[in-house]
């Protein structure tokens, strides 16, 4: 019974034209007799075989007993993050759920924008290692007292964070974002300043590095040659929930502590994202096409907060007395 309804599931997820026996014999790796004996249910598979092929084609196993309840969701939890080992992990465990899905033609990215998009901070200049350090300074309790001067993350997480981050462009991406989604970076920044684990000078070079990835950001707002969307909502607060689309499937990640996430690609809880999202979407404003007054106002108040912060770092160097 469980074989015929997981084929139904399977058949749904594949384009109108392609074979599921094709299907099921790319996602195993066995020849084409065998999986055509599964397929006509001559042969069962095993549970082994029915979780690669969920896996391989993000087919949601509780719908195999809960065709009918919508309210029962299985989802995959990323592991705990402590050390930098376990923070490359979770980068190349992401990459590796991610690339299968964005390699896809027609693949589109929406993403709310709680804070600056996580992929934004993987380039491997002094702001991402900034964010590393942030990040693992929360989760390690051993990190408590380090500054970030001594902080010197090693070269296989920067590269693992760099891969991740190279999946982000060149592709189809909506992104909203209020204005304050820079507030978290601009709060880390002068917190650890105020701390004393960050330097004046490495503080303004942080907002400086802060300051040219907004602009990027806004460059890419009016370029034709990439597709990128950016909706400024004035509305509601992003969740930092990220929807990946493509014509075969859909996967959803919920963000629940500092960065990791619950994944799923159950296709009724995805599709009550999407519709939930596009609602957003309806009452934000597309900063592409809106007229280049509204554009600046908007980048422009992101650059006062960023000026401002900048000029507080500086206003302490001249009143030290020390």
């Amino acid at each position: 019974m469980y074989q015929t309804t997981f084929l139904e599931n399977l058949k749904q997820e594949l384009s109108e034209n392609a074979s599921i026996i094709e299907a099921v014999a790319t996602a195993l790796d066995i020849s084409y007799d065998a999986a055509h004996r599964r397929v006509s249910l001559k042969s069962k598979f095993s549970i082994e075989e029915t979780i690669v092929l969920a896996k391989y084609y993000n087919l949601s196993l509780d719908r195999l007993f809960e065709t009918t309840n919508t309210e029962f969701v299985t989802i995959e939890k990323t592991k705990h993050i402590e050390t930098e080992a376990e923070l490359q992990l979770y980068f190349e465990d992401s990459y590796n759920s991610l690339y299968p899905l964005l390699k896809k033609k027609d693949c589109e990215i929406l993403y709310s924008a709680k804070d600056i998009p996580l992929f934004y901070n993987l380039n491997g200049d002094t702001l991402s290692q900034f964010k590393y350090y942030v990040w693992l300074k929360l989760l390690n309790p051993e990190l408590a007292t380090k500054s970030f001067e001594s902080f010197a993350p090693n070269t296989n997480l920067i590269e693992a964070g760099k891969k991740l981050g190279s999946l982000y462009y060149n592709l189809n991406t909506i992104e909203i974002w209020d204005i304050t989604s820079i507030n978290s970076t601009l709060k880390q920044i002068n917190y650890y300043f105020q701390a004393g684990h960050v330097e004046s000078k490495t503080a303004l070079h942080l907002c400086e590095l802060l300051k040219q990835l907004i602009e990027k950001i806004s460059d890419k707002v009016i370029t034709k040659e990439i597709e990128y969307k950016l909706y400024y909502n004035e509305l509601h607060l992003m969740n930092n929930n990220v929807l990946v689309n493509t014509p075969e499937s859909q996967l959803l990640y919920v963000p629940f502590t500092l960065l990791s996430y619950y994944k799923t690609g159950d296709k009724h809880t995805c599709n009550e994202a999407k519709v939930f999202l596009n609602k957003q979407l309806q009452n934000s404003k597309l900063l592409n096409t809106a007229g280049e007054k509204e554009r600046n106002t908007f980048f422009n108040k992101i650059y006062t907060k960023i000026n401002a912060l900048s000029n507080l770092i500086e206003a302490t160097q001249v009143l030290d007395f020390e």
